[in-house]
């Protein structure tokens, strides 16, 4: 398993947290948001899904990741 923190901008509350994390899941990793810190530190199996893919994951969201 690989682990990342990505900082996300555009979270401002716990429905933000909720999308963020279910958008995760949705795309087969699993994600803990510091809604704080706006950033989420993502586990993901690069074997089965690349990092590339979760970013946009979360951008479909409508968040931006840096």
């Amino acid at each position: 398993m690989n682990k990342v923190t990505l900082q996300v901008e555009g979270m401002s509350c716990g429905h933000c947290v909720n999308s963020v994390e279910k958008a995760l899941r949705e795309a087969g990793a699993s994600g803990k948001v510091n809604l704080a810190a706006k950033s989420v530190e993502v586990e993901y199996n690069e074997a089965e899904i690349s990092l590339e893919t979760l970013k946009e994951a979360i951008e479909d969201q409508g968040y931006e990741v840096k």
